[in-house]
């Protein structure tokens, strides 16, 4: 079983990176990629002044940090996981990584870091959910 988990750094994230540790406890065939994907910056006051790879970078970095405490509560779980950071449009780029990666399901939370995105089921997870060609399970 290949489980993708989409994480955003918040603690809804956090709760959802339990539930995949309960999932796989005491499973001997698993495999978890670990996901943040960082939304394209299209700020012209930022592009330009920065280079793209600057831009690039610092997305990445700001991935990397997101996925900070979801790493945190594997590691001290003793579970083994990829972790990557996806640059481009969130939804699209979990279901794409997931078909591309041979993922069985994505386990991702109900709502994500943004205010707007927490009113009733994110907007991602609501295309994903729309858009994944395997199961996604979502963790209220």
């Amino acid at each position: 079983m290949k489980i993708l988990l989409p994480v955003d750094g918040s603690e809804h994230s956090a709760r959802v990176a339990r539930h995949v540790i309960r999932m796989v406890h005491g499973c001997a065939d698993y495999q978890i990629l670990l996901l943040n994907v960082q939304a394209p910056i299209d700020a012209p006051e930022l592009r330009g002044h920065m280079p793209a790879r600057e831009i690039e970078a610092m997305q990445e970095t700001r991935g990397g940090d997101a996925m900070a405490s979801a790493r945190a509560l594997l590691d001290a779980a003793g579970v083994a996981y990829e972790p990557e950071v996806a640059l481009g449009p969130v939804a699209e780029n979990i279901t794409r990584i997931a078909s591309e990666r041979g993922c069985d399901a994505i386990v991702m939370g109900s709502r994500g870091a943004g205010a707007l995105r927490n009113a009733l089921m994110g907007s991602v997870t609501t295309d994903v959910i729309r858009l994944a060609e395997i199961p996604v399970t979502v963790v209220k």
